[in-house]
């Protein structure tokens, strides 16, 4: 598998993998421990991660992010949160974002970082963004998750491509403003998109 590390900041990094569905996992380092979030394995990410603290727990937000997050879990002797309501100890805010039958999506906020964690709603993955910073997800496009507007976030981890950390507010709008707009332009790609395959 190929990945790279796509970015670091102060509190942690994202790795990409490098593939049409540009998987993203995010190190989140608070008070010396490590939390990973939706994780795929790759062993330079993990070993960087490592190197930033303690592990203290590995998040999966969206039901079918499972990736590897339980095997992660396991191997460092910490517990596997999904969908997790709280996270004690920690100064992370999770928020059920989507709640229905086929779709449990739950963000992350972390205020005194101004970063938010949506792990699917949107993405910065060139089929989500359409040539903007952020998109919303195909699938969400007539029905945007409006209720992200109450967040003004400085950085953004999405679940699929690099995160986002100049003007993050901005693009989050940008994007929810034309989720629906985006519909033509997004249908006009897909048969560009399965023909190279995920």
């Amino acid at each position: 598998m190929e990945a790279r590390i796509s970015n670091e900041f102060d509190a942690g990094f994202t790795w990409v993998v490098e593939e049409q569905m540009e998987r993203a996992s995010h190190a989140l380092a608070i008070d010396g421990r490590v939390w990973l979030i939706d994780p795929v394995a790759w062993e330079p990410a993990l070993e960087r991660a490592a190197a930033l603290g303690e592990p203290a727990g590995v998040v999966q937000l969206l039901d079918r992010h499972r990736r590897d997050g339980a095997a992660i879990a396991h191997r460092l002797g910490v517990q596997l949160h999904v969908g997790p309501d709280a996270l004690p100890g920690t100064p992370l805010e999770p928020q059920r974002l989507i709640d229905r039958p086929w779709w449990h999506e739950t963000v992350l906020w972390w205020p005194e970082q101004e970063l938010l964690v949506v792990p699917e709603a949107v993405g910065t993955a060139g089929y989500f963004a359409l040539g903007r910073p952020l998109g919303v997800h195909p699938m969400l496009r007539l029905t945007p998750p409006f209720s992200l507007r109450q967040y003004a976030p400085r950085s953004i981890l999405v679940g699929h491509g690099p995160s986002l950390h100049e003007d993050a507010a901005s693009a989050l709008n940008e994007a929810l403003q034309h989720a629906r707009s985006d519909v033509p332009r997004g249908i006009a790609k897909l048969p560009g998109l399965f023909k190279r395959g995920r």
